[in-house]
């Protein structure tokens, strides 16, 4: 697990985002400062070890829990189950997603579901991506280096969450829309060759 230095977080936001799974639950924590994302924590909370489906659901709950309670988030993205092809899995994974979702509503924190492709295409541009590239291209956003070196997939999925999460609500400062392109090319003829 990756743990950053506490941090002041004063208007800042936190985003906790969960990459939802019965054996691996990914996690991974942003801090948003002056716009702009950065890493506060990384981890997977490992439920192998765990024979019964309810002792699982119990463990995620109190991690979930306890990541809200040392990190205060403002925020939970979660990745949303996707369709497969064994409903068993399926049904534990919905589980697992609606145990984690159970323990952020339980202390009053808002929740996004976003499903798989969705997280891809934000953080990539390709909604096909796979989790490698998604971990690569985390590495460039958040200028991480070496940090997610070694980390499980589990664990970037999950900031891949947080990330996408984001994207989709950043703020923008000083923004100007257009009616279109011609109007976005008038006002910005050194920005289109």
């Amino acid at each position: 697990m990756i743990k950053a230095k506490p941090k002041q977080i004063n208007d800042d936001r936190v985003i906790l985002g969960i990459d939802p799974g019965t054996n691996l639950m990914g996690y991974g924590i942003l801090l948003i400062r002056n716009q702009k994302p950065e890493l506060v924590a990384l981890g997977v909370l490992n439920l192998g070890k765990y024979d019964n489906h309810a002792l699982k659901l119990k463990k995620i709950f109190e991690c979930v829990l306890g990541l809200i309670e040392q990190y205060v988030p403002d925020e939970l993205s979660i990745e949303a189950p996707f369709f497969g092809k064994n409903i068993q899995s399926m049904l534990k994974l919905g589980r697992a997603q609606g145990v984690a979702i159970a323990a952020a509503v339980y202390r009053n924190i808002p929740i996004t579901e976003y499903l798989p492709r969705k997280i891809k295409q934000s953080v990539t541009g390709n909604g096909n991506a796979s989790k490698e590239q998604v971990a690569a291209m985390l590495k460039n956003i958040l200028h991480l280096e070496n940090q997610l070196e070694g980390e499980s997939l589990d664990a970037t999925d999950a900031l891949a969450a947080a990330l996408c999460h984001y994207f989709q609500h950043k703020k923008t400062v000083g923004t100007k829309s257009y009616s279109g392109w011609d109007a976005f090319i008038k006002d910005n003829p050194n920005r289109v060759k």
